[in-house]
């Protein structure tokens, strides 16, 4: 199969985070045992999802990463023009959701497999597949735990999303979390009866307004845009009808930071203030929703030579999307973002990647099996 036609059943899988994803990790595992690669499955603690991880060449010498994700956001807007998960192409256009965010990256590495199992590899590289993604990178903490047992230290590790396939050296940390407000519903006509979670939930979305605009002010890393730390509430919701005094109210909220600020702190002024409320007669809850670390990789980092002799192009400093690649730099390892497709395309419908990416792409990854034959 090229690596069009893995594309296309790779899409097929309905793989929407969150979700099982059984079929789309045992058909790539089948897949990768065909061609001689050395596969593991790793369930997750959450029951009915796995990452999947392989090594093509010897596992006992440092190698290289090739990190990317199995699952997709949900693909239920209306303006599709075809069903997402059939993949349809017009032209040098492949539609379907995940072809770039980033089944098309996985496609290119699995589409290279052959050629890396006929070469005589020095080094390995390896394939690290996770669920769960999209939801803040829930799965692949798991995986990287594992590495020590399936993998010599590797040297560095390649993270597929789309990039346009230039390379790039940074991105900010998040972290989310929902708030959940409870006071004591009532008629409208007597507040003093009751407790209402909205009124409550303004003080910490109060919080959360001046957090924001306190970030605005420093400190500053200007390779990033905009170049400080930012924190928002992006969904609110309570009540039932004008006329009853609402008893439940959540919030979410994220942060994101840059390197050298840890997003979670950023939240703290907000969680503070809500947990205040407790002293009010209110029930409040704090629930973590994802979290993951900046990535800030050195410029002298020889991933970074690596990557501008594979691509003819040096790597963007950083870009305003997160990855796993945070992850596996705060587990000790050198990590880079490259892989086909822009991320303006992901998440939205009509969801496409172009050939000359996917080919791009997989020459790539052939050509870092040629390197790690030296």
């Amino acid at each position: 199969m090229d690596v069009f036609d893995i594309l296309g059943r790779l899409v097929a899988f309905p793989s929407v985070a969150g979700k099982p994803n059984g079929d789309i990790a045992g058909w790539i595992e089948a897949y990768l045992a065909e061609q001689g690669a050395k596969v593991t499955l790793l369930p997750g603690p959450e029951g009915g999802r796995s990452n999947l991880f392989a090594t093509i060449g010897p596992a006992d010498v440092p190698g290289y990463i090739l990190s990317g994700h199995m699952d997709v956001v949900p693909a239920g807007e209306p303006q599709w023009s075809s069903f997402p998960f059939a993949l349809r192409q017009e032209g040098e256009r492949f539609y379907g959701r995940g072809t770039t965010d980033m089944k098309g990256f996985l496609a290119a590495a699995l589409a290279a497999v052959p050629a890396l199992s006929r070469l005589r590899l020095a080094r390995p590289i390896h394939l690290a597949f996770s669920y769960d993604e999209e939801m803040g990178c829930r799965g692949v903490p798991h995986l990287i735990a594992r590495l020590p047992e399936l993998c010599a230290m590797p040297l560095g590790v390649i993270v597929g999303e789309p990039s346009g396939m230039r390379a790039v050296r940074g991105h900010k940390g998040k972290a989310a979390a929902r708030v959940t407000i409870k006071g004591c519903s009532g008629h409208s006509s007597r507040p003093d009866l009751a407790l209402n979670a909205i009124h409550a939930m303004s003080e910490a979305l109060s919080a959360a307004v001046s957090e924001a605009e306190r970030l605005t002010h420093g400190p500053f890393d200007p390779t990033f845009e905009p170049p400080y730390s930012s924190l928002q509430a992006g969904v609110v919701a309570g009540g039932h009808q004008v006329n009853i005094i609402p008893d439940t109210c959540t919030l979410d909220l994220e942060a994101r930071a840059i390197p050298g600020v840890d997003p979670a702190r950023l939240l703290a002024p907000v969680k503070a203030r809500a947990q205040a409320l407790a002293a009010k007669g209110y029930l409040v809850e704090w629930t973590p929703m994802s979290a993951y670390p900046a990535l800030s990789l050195s410029q002298d980092s020889g991933l970074v030579a690596l990557l501008s002799h594979l691509t003819g192009e040096a790597p963007l400093a950083a870009v305003s999307y997160g990855t796993e690649a945070g992850l596996y730099q705060a587990a000790g390892l050198d990590a880079i973002i490259c892989g086909p497709g822009d991320i303006g395309r992901a998440h939205k419908p009509d969801e496409y990647i172009l050939a000359s990416e996917l080919t791009a792409c997989q020459l790539m990854i052939e050509a870092l099996a040629v390197h790690c034959t030296a």
